[in-house]
């Protein structure tokens, strides 16, 4: 379905500039944007997926992956075709890559009601980049404030200050995963990203815009792992995010054409822990390793366990009615309470 796109500017002789990413895509009519789905129809930019879902799946919100935002919740994740990068090791690829609109017609009252008929508490723009789609998860959002639901996004934060603006009072809560830590050089050779500087950029401005953040950084052997790279990072999330800036360091997985590279090893994951730790940072975790001790969140004033994860599942909160550990009552930024009861689940495909 085409909808006319907030995010453009009109430029001389039919042209429009998409404003919705960091990329600025200058579109002649009848053309499109490097993301296939953002479309120059006679000189005004129009939104090409808008309602068609290519993915969706109701999971644990550690999966997004949320620690400090509604711990032990379930989230209805949404998706559409295509995106505004091109990584070489996507796991989404199958819609990633699509230049092609394929999927679902879904109104956002029917995305809505599918994420209340199930008992979930939020509902995230999430497998493909939502940036692209911004038109449809907002439209999507204002109906879910007033059905008292939450609206997340998981986003590679290449985005513009335009669109964070838009975002405002509608989006509560994003992940922005940087990917091999951020290297400049990483991300021109495997993510076709020519700089980095427009996410720190809009994740400044989602922290200003009242945003809850939290950071992750998929680690690859040989190609992205550089420790010097880390420490940059995360020094530079210190001093600009402050040391409760939840960060999680996860393991990459061989996929899309990097088939022949190796799930990151253990270690190195370590070794990105203990250097995120270094800068200060209070809340370092490491995710994709399924029972290992710092998928937990540990209290940083007396190193007690406050909430126990076993996968993506809550199996332990030791945390008062206002968040404080339970042994030295230092208070933790966990924005929501836990479950009544603690249990395992089984995650449940719907698509």
């Amino acid at each position: 379905m085409l909808k006319k796109a907030i995010l453009s500017r009109t430029l001389d002789g039919d042209k429009v500039e998409c404003i919705a990413c960091a990329r600025r895509c200058r579109i002649p009519a009848g053309s499109h944007g490097f993301c296939f789905v953002r479309q120059n129809k006679g000189g005004t930019l129009y939104l090409a997926n808008y309602g068609t879902v290519a993915a969706m799946q109701i999971d644990p919100i550690e999966k997004k992956p949320f620690n400090h935002f509604m711990p032990g919740s379930y989230v209805f994740g949404i998706g559409t075709s295509s995106c505004n990068w091109g990584c070489q090791f996507c796991q989404n690829h199958n819609i990633s890559k699509e230049k092609e609109i394929t999927g679902e017609d879904m109104s956002p009252e029917e995305i809505v009601e599918i994420a209340l008929r199930n008992n979930t508490k939020s509902i995230a723009f999430t497998y493909n980049e939502p940036t692209i789609f911004i038109e449809y998860a907002l439209d999507i959002a204002r109906l879910a404030h007033k059905k008292k639901l939450y609206n997340l996004f998981v986003t590679n934060g290449y985005m513009t200050p335009e669109a964070v603006g838009e975002m405002k009072g509608l989006i509560d809560a994003a992940v922005v995963d940087f990917k091999g830590n951020g290297d400049q050089k990483f991300s021109n050779k495997f993510e076709m990203v020519q700089s980095n500087e427009p996410i720190k950029e809009s994740t400044l401005a989602m922290k200003r815009a009242g945003i809850h953040l939290e950071l992750t950084d998929l680690v690859i052997p040989r190609v992205g792992e550089s420790l010097e790279a880390c420490t940059e990072l995360c020094t530079w999330l210190y001093e600009n995010m402050g040391s409760d800036i939840p960060i999680q360091f996860t393991r990459f997985h061989p996929d899309y054409k990097m088939l022949d590279y190796p799930p990151t090893p253990y270690d190195t994951l370590k070794k990105h822990y203990d250097a995120a730790k270094a800068t200060g940072l209070k809340y370092v975790y490491i995710g994709n390793v399924p029972g290992n001790r710092y998928e937990n969140t540990y209290c940083p004033g007396c190193g007690s366990l406050v909430i126990e994860r076993q996968g993506l599942y809550l199996t332990g909160w030791f945390l008062d009615d206002s968040n404080k550990c339970n042994g030295c009552g230092y208070k933790i930024p966990i924005f929501g309470k836990p479950p009544k009861t603690i249990e395992h689940k089984e995650i449940v495909s719907i698509y």
